[in-house]
């Protein structure tokens, strides 16, 4: 397996500084059969965090209107279900339903201003694909 291997998701100026953005890409699981990987990347300046986009309080998405993660004050995740908080640099619950939990953290590098997953495999556009359309 290519673990090595680093799938671009987006330019880094494509997320605004202190924002998030959700992504919904397709992973290969252990199984070998696709399976959807609904993802969250936050950037604070440089820096980018990248979590599983599912509350460990009762697995929902935490945006329940697309792209808003963050809480009011924009300095935390929230789930739009329950209001729990998440730190933004630790994926830990803070408040709320599920705390002392954590989101299931992404493995992201940013590579030439690209924010990429790293880590895992994803289902390329070519196999995923096919003329059935």
């Amino acid at each position: 397996m290519e673990a090595d291997v680093a799938y671009a998701i987006c330019r880094m100026n494509e997320i605004p500084s202190q924002k998030a953005r959700g992504f919904h890409l397709m992973i290969v699981g252990d199984d070998g059969n696709p399976r959807p990987w609904p993802i969250i990347v936050v950037r604070w300046g440089r820096q980018v965090f990248g979590y599983v986009n599912k509350c460990p309080h009762d697995g929902v998405n935490l945006d329940w209107e697309r792209n808003q993660f963050l809480d009011p004050n924009g300095i935390r995740l929230m789930c739009g279900k329950h209001g729990a908080l998440f730190e933004l640099g630790t994926g830990n619950c803070v408040e709320g339903p599920c705390k002392g939990r954590s989101l299931t953290p992404v493995a992201l590098a940013v590579l030439d201003d690209d924010i990429c997953v790293v880590g895992v495999r994803l289902v390329e556009d070519e196999v995923a694909g096919d003329e059935e359309a």
